[in-house]
């Protein structure tokens, strides 16, 4: 795509530290967005990262599981650019367990994290990209968004949220300049989705690309991950002229998963 053509844009990515949001939040840098990035752990290191690309960054820990903490951060990208014209709601945790033993702190905190937050960010987001007439809401999901896997009761019915709440945002701003669209990732190789790779190749004394193939067999038919890389030049198509059209998807890229 051509070089910069978010010159001059604002973009929010929630859970941005590693992973998925680092990925997206680089692609969307590279086309010249200024970058809020958000997250646990060590910022420093992935906002010189931004920052190398050329951009302006900005750093805020707000917690996503609290509203309050979610508004300070809309505040402070609005302080800094006036306001948010990209906003990439990526933020997610994960609990395995079944329904009867699943701990209802950590169903709160799924919820809260994965599904309200993304609530809270676009509603004080929409007023600024509705006055400038401009604007975008992409919405990390999941193929658990689209279909289930047992012992992720809450993380699946997050997702299934993400995905109505895309389609609502979607709808009420249908004859604006404003989109919201669905990411649904299969698979994605992150750091630590590697370490269970490694995890498992060392315990089975296998290789990694037998490691991977075991992992990955059971569910994605591609039998190859998804990267951040990738998840991100999707965010930067939705970005572009070219799907101003394109409204309330829940766009999976997942290996042919739900296609079986």
């Amino acid at each position: 795509m051509t070089t910069h053509t978010l010159k001059g844009k604002t973009a929010l990515v929630t859970g941005s530290t590693s992973g998925i949001g680092l990925g997206i939040a680089k692609a969307l840098a590279q086309q010249g967005a200024n970058i809020v990035l958000n997250g646990f752990g060590d910022h420093a290191g992935p906002q010189a990262e931004i920052a190398a690309l050329g951009v302006q960054t900005a750093y805020h820990g707000a917690d996503m599981s609290k509203a309050s903490e979610i508004e300070a951060m809309m505040q402070f990208a609005a302080e800094q650019w006036g306001g948010v014209d990209i906003l990439v709601n990526n933020a997610g945790i994960q609990h395995v367990a079944s329904v009867e033993d699943f701990p209802v702190e950590r169903w709160d905190a799924i919820i809260a994290i994965n599904l309200s937050s993304a609530f809270h960010t676009s509603r004080l987001a929409l007023p600024y990209m509705k006055q400038k007439n401009w604007g975008r809401i992409i919405n990390v999901a999941s193929v658990h968004g689209l279909v289930a896997s047992a012992q992720k009761s809450a993380y699946v019915a997050a997702k299934h949220g993400i995905v109505g709440l895309t389609k609502v945002t979607a709808l009420e701003t249908a004859t604006t300049g404003v989109t919201c669209n669905a990411i649904c990732p299969g698979w994605v190789l992150t750091p630590l989705v590697q370490k269970q790779v490694d995890a498992k190749a060392h315990a089975l004394g296998i290789s990694n690309d037998e490691a991977t193939k075991l992992l990955l067999g059971e569910k994605e038919p591609s039998l190859q991950f998804t990267t951040p890389e990738e998840l991100g030049e999707l965010a930067v198509f939705f970005c572009s002229k070219s799907a101003q059209n394109v409204r309330g998807v829940a766009w999976n890229m997942d290996g042919g998963w739900t296609a079986q």
